[in-house]
Formats: C-alpha cells, sequence, structure tokens
C-alpha cells in the first residue's frame, strides 16, 4: 500500500512569476533562452491530442504530459511509443508506474515547483520516479536536498547527466512493465565450479585461474577453507599476499569489535 501523503512534501500554495503558476511549468529550461518554456496545454486540448492517437496504443506506449512536449528529453525516447496524454505525473509509463522529470539549474531557479507537483500526485501510483537531469557543474547540496524530498514523497530518485541517459531510463521502466522479477537478477551457473569462481573470486586479486588451482589442489571448498597460509601459499601464481587475502577472509569474523579505549 503506498503511504505517500500529500502533505508529507512541504510547499506553500502554487507560486507565481509574471502571471504564470510554476506549478504548471515544465521542470526544464530553454536550451536557447534559458527560461521555463511556457507550453501548458488545458486538459480539454490534451484530450483531443490524445484522442487522435488509437487507443490500443496506450498501453503499449509512454503517455507523457502536453507540459513536457518541448522538453528535449522526449526526442530520445525511440524505442518504445510515446503519446500525449491528460495526465498528472510528467510521464505515465504503466499503470501502477509514473515520472516526473526535473532539472536541476530550474529547480534552483523554482525551488518550489517540484513540491507543487508532488502535491498534485498525491498518492497516485505504487512507483513513482523522480527523474533529476544533473545540468549544472555543482550539483551535490541540491541532489541531496531533492533525495530528501524524493524520500518524503514516496519517490524512486534517478539521476542522469543528460537528456539521452535520461530518455533511456523512461524507455527501460516502460519496456519492464509487465517483465517478471527474475528478468532483473544476475544469472548464476548452478554447477559446483561456477558457485566456486564466484565464491572466490570476490577476494581481491584472486582470478578464476587461481580458483582452478585451488580446487586441482585441494579438491575440496572445505579442504581449501581449512588450509593454512603456509599451504595455500605453496599453490602455484597464488604466492603469499593472496594466500593471506583468502586465509583472512575465510578466518576473520564478519563484524570487527569495535575498540575501548
Amino acid at each position: 500500500e503506498n503511504k505517500a501523503h500529500s502533505d508529507a512534501v512541504p510547499g506553500d500554495a502554487p507560486t507565481t512569476e509574471g502571471g504564470k503558476r510554476t506549478d504548471l511549468l515544465p521542470g526544464f529550461l530553454d536550451s536557447k533562452s534559458g527560461k521555463a518554456r511556457d507550453t501548458v496545454t488545458s486538459p480539454a486540448d490534451s484530450r483531443a491530442q490524445s484522442a487522435s492517437l488509437p487507443s490500443s496504443v496506450s498501453q503499449y506506449a509512454i503517455i507523457v504530459n502536453p507540459v513536457q512536449k518541448q522538453n528535449p528529453l522526449v526526442r530520445h525516447i525511440r524505442n518504445v511509443p510515446w503519446q500525449l496524454g491528460d495526465v498528472v505525473p510528467d510521464f505515465v509509463l504503466g499503470r501502477t508506474t509514473c515520472a516526473m522529470f526535473l532539472s536541476v539549474k530550474y529547480h534552483s531557479l523554482h525551488p518550489n515547483y517540484i513540491h507543487e507537483r508532488l502535491k498534485q500526485l498525491g498518492k497516485q501510483y505504487e512507483l513513482r520516479v523522480l527523474l533529476v537531469l544533473v545540468d549544472v557543474s555543482e550539483s551535490q547540496g541540491v541532489l541531496q536536498e531533492l533525495a530528501i524530498i524524493g524520500l518524503l514523497a514516496d519517490c524512486t530518485l534517478m539521476v542522469s547527466w543528460s537528456y539521452e541517459e535520461a530518455g533511456r531510463y523512461l524507455e527501460t521502466y516502460k519496456a519492464y512493465e509487465n517483465k517478471p522479477p527474475d528478468s532483473l537478477m544476475e544469472r548464476v551457473d548452478s554447477d559446483f565450479s561456477s558457485r566456486a569462481v564466484e565464491c572466490l573470486t570476490t577476494v581481491k586479486r584472486v582470478s578464476k585461474t587461481d580458483v582452478a588451482t585451488l580446487m586441482n589442489t585441494f579438491k575440496r571448498m572445505d579442504s581449501i577453507v581449512a588450509a593454512s597460509r603456509q599451504d595455500l601459499a605453496l599453490c602455484p601464481g597464488l604466492g603469499p599476499q593472496k594466500a593471506q587475502r583468502l586465509h583472512d577472509a575465510f578466518h576473520e569474523p564478519f563484524r570487527k569489535k569495535e575498540r575501548k579505549d
């Protein structure tokens, strides 16, 4: 159950700039003028634009809020279809998934914008992505602030460094909308040799060749674990440093004891 509340994201009443509500601006700046694009479309217009497309496309397409029509990101949505629609989020990626877009530079100029947009979103959608474009040289402080905002609003923060990368994130969310969880999981071979290689190569500088040497020498995994540093170092190509690291990995406690002053 989505536990996000509309009052979880602080914000004042919609602010205005030059007579325009900043909560209706698109979250990005015009690349030439450096100003927020005035691309607000009335709900009636957006419904007409969406209705001109075949209804069968909707379930396979990313639905784009009309205010994002001029966003350069949209040009990079190439591998899945998209269409305009009368939706609250900037992008609807599935029945339970949406995304809100924001550039760091825009947030610096309009800090109340994202608060108002998230208030409008309310409790809608189970997976809510806050897609942030880093378009300034110093962004650490702003990203920390947006991470807190995302946490309070029950949003997943995704950070991109180009419009193309941001577009790929949206494409991926849409493409994997109906995929089972195991399609995202790492595929690991089930045979013993592969599992042994996966385990032992997590030790620094231990290679697959080293694992093959260890298995040929000791035959069993428990024999490798029980071997002394000296026995491990005698394996061809291993040497004292790798032997020390392996022995420490097997015998040091998982949690180090805190020092008492």
